[in-house]
């Protein structure tokens, strides 16, 4: 069964295929079912990608950001229908915002492309306050009225991040740590590479010919493009600003980890309650329907079962991670391009995998 996708791995890594690499892992419940890989993790050493390559999280890093959240709620460290401005009071607004509405993207708060929010892995970040607060004073940016409408946001989840700082009495990163990874044995994943020149982590990618590259040579800083490497050019290796948006740098196998607490119905981190309420579409948008950090788009293909999912992608890497809620079933998915059909993997994932 789990020969369908490999086959579909093989195939988008294939000689005329859309990405280089891909890793993948499934599981069902809280244990894994299926872990494979394909193609190349880098394509100037021939690096093979495997479940246990190192790939940026992008903004796959938000529902990990949700998921500590809820569980702060849980410990009475904060609560959901707290105004933000009782832990961040920079952020200020025609009507309070809770942190229930930046959770489901309903705060009001715009989406800026953050094209630019990068820093060479090789050096260290900007602080996470003074960068979050240097996004969310923007003054030219149009804020909505909150709790209305659920719109995707980043500054919205760096505001998270800050949240949890203050609440936690401790950095985000920090919090992270000690709350979500450590305790799910999450031992490759960080928010930044453990290692810069470590030979496991991939390398991103975007093809040549794409619409997309001109656009990503204008907007992206310049020491950000890599070599030509075939059909694909190449990203230099690089980090995100702004930890809590889309700052997580982890493999498939520890993403897996992560994904198995939430199909598994809860754990030592976060209860059957906290999963179950976080799955709970309850706040509606024109593309796409949020829960607490979980969404669904209404672009996406509808494959006969309810599911779940975040997404995280950018510059040379693109991620899925879906949780198939009436299955107890979740997929992982991390590629070092750009764009790839995601949707097929996905598609492969319930054929191989009936309930």
């Amino acid at each position: 069964m789990a020969g369908e996708v490999q086959a579909v791995l093989d195939e988008l890594t294939g000689p005329k295929g859309p990405v280089p690499g891909l890793s993948a892992v499934v599981v069902r419940g809280s244990e894994v079912v299926w872990a494979g890989a394909s193609g190349r993790a880098d394509l100037e050493r021939g690096e093979p990608a495997t479940p246990d390559t190192v790939y940026l999280w992008f903004s796959m890093t938000k529902i990990a950001t949700a998921t500590v959240v809820v569980q702060l709620a849980e410990r009475g460290v904060l609560g959901l229908d707290e105004p933000v401005t009782n832990y961040l009071p920079e952020l200020t607004n025609r009507e309070p915002i809770t942190i229930r509405e930046l959770l489901n993207h309903s705060a009001g708060l715009p989406n800026p492309v953050p094209v630019r929010w990068v820093h060479p892995a090789s050096e260290p970040g900007p602080p996470s306050r003074e960068f979050a607060l240097k996004v969310l004073s923007r003054g030219k940016w149009r804020r909505r009225k909150p709790g209305v409408e659920a719109r995707y946001s980043n500054p919205g989840y760096l505001a998270l991040g800050e949240v949890v700082a203050a609440a936690a009495g401790e950095s985000y990163e920090d919090t992270v740590r000690r709350n979500l990874l450590e305790p799910l044995g999450m031992t490759s994943t960080d928010f930044r590479y453990t290692d810069v020149s470590d030979r496991s982590a991939a390398t991103g990618y975007q093809l040549r010919r794409s619409p997309m590259t001109p656009a990503f040579r204008l907007m992206l800083p310049r020491w950000i493009i890599g070599r030509r490497s075939g059909r694909f050019l190449s990203f230099n290796r690089f980090c995100v600003d702004g930890p809590a948006y889309g700052g997580l740098v982890g493999s498939a196998e520890d993403a897996a980890r992560f994904l198995a607490l939430h199909a598994g119905g809860g754990g030592d981190v976060l209860s059957a309650e906290g999963v179950r309420s976080m799955q709970q579409l309850t706040m509606h948008g024109r593309k796409l329907d949020v829960g607490l950090g979980w969404f669904r788009r209404h672009s996406d293909e509808d494959l006969g079962t309810p599911y779940v999912e975040h997404l995280g992608g950018g510059g040379g890497f693109f991620n899925m991670m879906r949780l198939f809620t009436d299955r107890s079933l979740g997929a992982i998915v991390m590629g070092n391009a750009t764009a790839y059909d995601h949707q097929r993997i996905a598609r492969a994932v319930l054929d191989a995998f009936p309930g």
